[in-house]
C-alpha cells in the first residue's frame, strides 16, 4: 500500500510539472525577440609595401650534347625457317580394356526385430531404503 501512495504521489508531480513547462513555453512564445547585437568592426591592414627584387639568376655553362644517331626508315625483316609440308605419322596406340564393375545387390538384407517390450532392470539390495519405524 506504501509503494502505491508513493507512485500516486509522484504521478502528481510529474502533471504538475507538465502543465508548468507548457505555460513557460507559452510565455516565451509570448515575448518578443531581443535585437541581435551589432558585429565589432574589423580593423583593416596596413597595404604591404613593395617587395625587394629577386636575385637574378645565375647563367649555367653550356654542355656540348653529341647529336643523336639517326634511325632507320626500314628494320631489316629476319628470315624465318621453312616449315614441313607433310606432318610426321604418329604410332598407333591401343588402350587395355577396361575392367568390369562389380555386381551390386538387388535386395536389401532383412531388417533386425525391434524388442517391444522393455528388460527387466534388476533390484540392488542394499541401496533401498531402509525399513520404517513405527511407534
Amino acid at each position: 500500500m506504501a509503494s502505491f501512495s508513493k507512485s500516486f504521489v509522484l504521478f502528481i508531480a510529474l502533471i504538475f510539472s507538465i502543465i508548468d513547462m507548457s505555460f513557460g513555453a507559452r510565455h516565451l512564445l509570448q515575448t518578443t525577440m531581443p535585437s541581435i547585437p551589432s558585429l565589432p568592426t574589423i580593423p583593416t591592414l596596413p597595404n604591404p609595401t613593395s617587395l625587394p627584387p629577386l636575385p637574378a639568376m645565375p647563367t649555367l655553362p653550356k654542355v656540348a650534347v653529341p647529336p643523336m644517331p639517326a634511325i632507320p626508315t626500314t628494320l631489316p625483316q629476319p628470315t624465318l625457317p621453312t616449315l614441313p609440308t607433310t606432318q610426321p605419322a604418329l604410332p598407333k596406340t591401343t588402350l587395355p580394356p577396361l575392367p568390369s564393375l562389380p555386381t551390386m545387390p538387388t535386395t536389401l538384407p532383412p531388417m533386425p526385430s525391434i524388442p517391444t517390450s522393455l528388460p527387466k532392470i534388476p533390484s540392488i539390495p542394499f541401496l533401498t531404503p531402509p525399513p520404517a519405524t513405527s511407534p
